[in-house]
């Protein structure tokens, strides 16, 4: 069985609604190296120096500019392989540190955060297969953005309703009501992926007589 390089399959899936380059200096690549540093510095600011107000400020920029980069590289025609790797990466990065320390300081709930969790196993478990057979990472579909958008927005109201005790019922109630709807998205795209996976791995296994390459 002949196997899909994992960057053609990206390519291809995509069409031609944009031309995917090589370049690494671009602006959209900038600011999603920009993105992945607020990760740490996040981390810092709110477990080792519970400097909340700073930390809020953090994730609200990580999240809100979470489109930035996505939006640049089509207008400018800078879409890049590293940045298809880079934006869900720092997307995933924000999500799972945030979640760890929301969790460790008693944000969220440690459900929450299991059920979130559980669905990047389930997804890991997915692009494991796919790579067994020569496919890539499968293209972003809008419900996974539309979740991750939703998480990211999420995040930093919640904060706010902890740490200001004043805010807290409004902000709770709009933080909890985002991050709720962002849990039942990010499952529904991670089904999507399972399923579009499963129908990947059989086309190859009806071509090639049922054993993988």
């Amino acid at each position: 069985m002949s196997r899909r390089p994992a960057r053609a399959e990206r390519s291809a899936s995509r069409g031609t609604t944009a031309v995917v380059g090589d370049r690494v200096l671009t602006l959209p690549n900038v600011i999603s190296f920009v993105r992945l540093v607020g990760v740490p510095l996040f981390l810092y600011l709110f477990l080792v120096v519970r400097a909340d107000v700073a930390a809020i400020v953090v994730l609200a920029i990580g999240g809100t500019s979470d489109w930035v980069d996505g939006w640049i590289a089509r207008r400018l025609h800078q879409v890049s392989r590293l940045g298809e790797l880079l934006d869900p990466l720092a997307d995933r990065l924000y999500i799972l540190a945030t979640l760890l320390a929301f969790t460790a300081r008693e944000v969220v709930p440690w459900q929450f955060t299991g059920a979130l969790l559980a669905r990047e196993l389930l997804l890991l478990g997915s692009l494991a297969v796919l790579r067994r057979y020569g496919y890539g990472p499968p293209p972003v579909h809008y419900v996974g953005k539309t979740a991750t958008f939703l998480l990211l927005a999420a995040f930093p109201i919640l904060l706010l309703a902890a740490a200001a005790p004043a805010t807290a019922t409004a902000a709770g109630a709009i933080g909890w009501g985002l991050a709720w709807w962002g849990l039942v998205l990010y499952w529904v795209a991670g089904a999507m992926y399972v399923v579009q996976a499963s129908r990947l791995v059989r086309e190859m296994r009806s071509r090639s007589g049922g054993a993988p390459a």
